[in-house]
């Protein structure tokens, strides 16, 4: 078996750093890699008898190491008749490295390195179709009018979506990059292999084997994709050149990466970043480790979203006797349908799983079928995107979506308006307002006798010693607390079924605008209360103050007249004398009954007027410092709620 791999061994390091043009003081590349031009110098050749890595005799060693110092020699010569041009990676051109070795029992043939110009066109970016523009257009809007109401740590996942979503689209559209994930020893880097149809990863026994990420492309211009992954050029390779390979996975981009359950932290960090950026994964198991609690709770479960960009390889079937494969594959079912991603009973949307062995090349060809047609289709990047959206969107629902009616009901409204006129005393008003209208008409139709009485038990008792009324500090006060209870009950129904930082928005809205408002209601009601002067007298109140003063005439000409006829000045008749006071004594009172009775509604409507005009006072100024606030934040969650409504594809 020949392996061809990224590495070298530790004793050629010194030879790798002078020949590459490095000087002699400095290091080369770690983990004993080629160096940073991204050339891969050299091959390690295993030996094809005894499976166990290593190279069988010494003249075997002596042969590998002479096919190095030639590819070096010629690679060395090619550099100087260019006649010094400038760096591959510099250039930002593909460096494939040293392609493969491939060795049969008969002939080995020699190693072939391809580097790719920088001439090569930039394939044309991707496009995603009107709906998933529309869904990012959406989320944009939606983290741009949230800002202001959620920290950013609740909205980081979102921007983060946002931005690979624009980083993707500006890269190339006709490649698909699928990243090769499994535990240690799952027998990912053999597959990987096996696909590529040449020993490009390292495989062995020694874990972890795979250190770093390793890209392997079927067609040009996808150096920016693997650039985006963070993989160096000499990490790059080309597979087995084979037409009837490249037209199957042409547009394919293929990473291998590192042991998700590595012990090294480096690995896995290299695991979870580049899962974050590929299109889609190939998630390999064998026949130990296909129910992990770690692949399962950690990738597959949060992942399920992401299923229609994803398969499931059991490998290492060549191990399992029998039926047993086909009991373990119904047993891995399960459980990626528990984690949700498996298709579904009617065939639903759901991840491909597939049994193989990559050693002996059972199923391999499904695979490579199937991944063939799965980036022939080119729809991996934008359902990849889609499922990060839905992902962003799931999280984001605790702090959008209600499943309760809100929003501020117009008897939410009428109550924190009563509550207001109460606390300015509207009511109260109203009627001291009737009062003073009723008292007035008593005064000007009522009997001079009576208003006589009037006077002197006023001057007796004044009216305030019968009803001890409340001190000013303590009306303000009292004020002062139905304002602030109009407006706390007011933001409760307001918040009412909000998501927690729109309740906590809509609060701190009435709180704000509560401030200063007993004040500014004092100041209306002086305005808008009772007007100076008396009130406005009804055209029957002169006829009636006429009429009440010609029975006050009537009572002193018939007590006049009765006096002069006791004293002799007049001759005697009681008759008509006595008919005038008693028409006056009794049409007095009876003309104060009737101006009384007349003066009611017109006093009622005085009242009422009085009294709508401080509701209204109290209502606007309420508005406009309160109500108004708190229906702005109202109005930004009914936005960001019909923006949320679009994200997840919902109107």
């Amino acid at each position: 078996m020949t392996a061809v791999t990224d590495q070298d061994h530790t004793e050629r390091a010194g030879d790798a750093g002078s020949e590459n043009g490095k000087a002699p003081g400095e290091e080369p590349a770690s983990g004993g890699e080629v160096d940073a031009g991204g050339k891969d110098e050299h091959a390690r050749v295993e030996s094809a008898e005894g499976g166990d890595g290593r190279v069988g005799g010494g003249h075997a060693r002596e042969e590998a190491r002479h096919a190095r110092q030639e590819a070096r020699h010629a690679r060395a010569d090619a550099v100087d008749a260019s006649g010094g041009a400038a760096d591959a990676d510099a250039a930002g051109a593909w460096d494939d490295g040293l392609i493969a070795r491939r060795v049969t029992a008969e002939t080995e043939q020699a190693a072939v390195v391809e580097v790719r110009g920088a001439n090569v066109p930039p394939a044309a970016p991707l496009t995603y179709d009107g709906p998933l523009r529309s869904r990012l257009d959406a989320l944009r809007e939606l983290v741009g009018l949230s800002r202001a109401r959620l920290d950013s740590r609740t909205l980081a996942e979102a921007g983060q979506v946002l931005d690979e979503a624009a980083a993707r689209r500006r890269l190339s559209g006709h490649h698909t990059v699928v990243a090769i994930a499994g535990a240690t020893g799952s027998g990912k880097s053999q597959l990987f292999n096996s696909l590529a149809g040449v020993a490009i990863s390292e495989t062995g026994v020694r874990r972890p084997t795979t250190a770093a990420p390793i890209a392997c492309s079927w067609s040009d211009g996808s150096a920016s994709l693997i650039e985006r992954l963070g993989i160096p050029p000499r990490l790059r390779r080309r597979p087995l050149q084979s037409a009837e390979s490249e037209a199957q996975l042409r547009g394919l981009v293929l990473i291998d990466l590192p042991d998700h359950d590595s012990a090294a932290v480096q690995h896995r960090e290299h695991v979870d970043r580049i899962l974050r950026l590929v299109d889609a994964v190939i998630w390999v198991v064998d026949p130990e480790k296909y129910a992990d609690a770690i692949l399962h709770e950690r990738y597959l479960r949060p992942m399920a979203g992401h299923a229609e960009v994803m398969f499931v390889v059991l490998n290492q079937i060549d191990r399992l006797p029998g039926e047993a494969a086909e009991q373990v594959l119904d047993d891995l079912r399960r459980l990626l349908d528990e984690d949700g991603i498996a298709l579904g009973e009617y065939g639903e949307p759901g991840a491909t799983v597939l049994a193989l062995s990559g050693l002996t090349g059972d199923g391999v060809g499904e695979l490579r079928e199937a991944l063939g047609q799965f980036v022939a289709e080119r729809g991996a990047p934008a359902r990849r995107i889609a499922a990060d959206v839905d992902a962003a969107a799931w999280r984001l629902r605790p702090v959008y979506a209600t499943g309760r009616r809100t929003g501020l009901s117009e008897e939410a409204r009428d109550d924190f308006a009563a509550r207001l006129a109460d606390a300015v005393g509207a009511t109260a008003a109203g009627e001291a307002a009737e009062r003073a209208w009723l008292r007035n008409a008593n005064r000007a139709c009522g009997t001079p006798w009576l208003r006589l009485w009037r006077w002197y038990q006023d001057r007796r008792e004044p009216p305030t010693g019968r009803l001890p009324l409340r001190a000013q500090p303590d009306e303000e006060a009292t004020a002062r607390q139905r304002v602030e209870h109009a407006v706390r009950t007011l933001a409760d129904r307001a918040s009412a079924g909000l998501p927690a930082p729109w309740a906590q928005a809509v609060r701190e809205a009435a709180v704000r605008g509560s401030q200063g408002l007993p004040e500014a209601l004092d100041e209306l009601t002086a305005r808008a209360g009772l007007p100076p002067g008396r009130p406005p007298r009804p055209g029957w109140w002169p006829v009636a103050v006429l009429a009440q003063a010609s029975m006050t005439l009537l009572q002193v000409v018939g007590g006049l007249w009765l006096v002069g006829q006791i004293v002799g000045v007049m001759a005697p008749n009681l008759g008509v004398p006595v008919l005038l006071m008693v028409a006056g004594i009794i049409g007095g009172p009876l003309v104060e009954w009737s101006c009384r009775m007349a003066a009611r509604g017109p006093a009622r409507r005085y009242g009422v007027e009085a009294e709508r005009r401080l509701r209204e006072a109290a209502s606007g100024c309420g508005r406009a410092r309160v109500l108004d606030p708190v229906a702005a934040e109202l109005l930004r969650y009914r936005e960001v709620r019909e923006q949320y409504g679009r994200v997840v594809g919902v109107g």
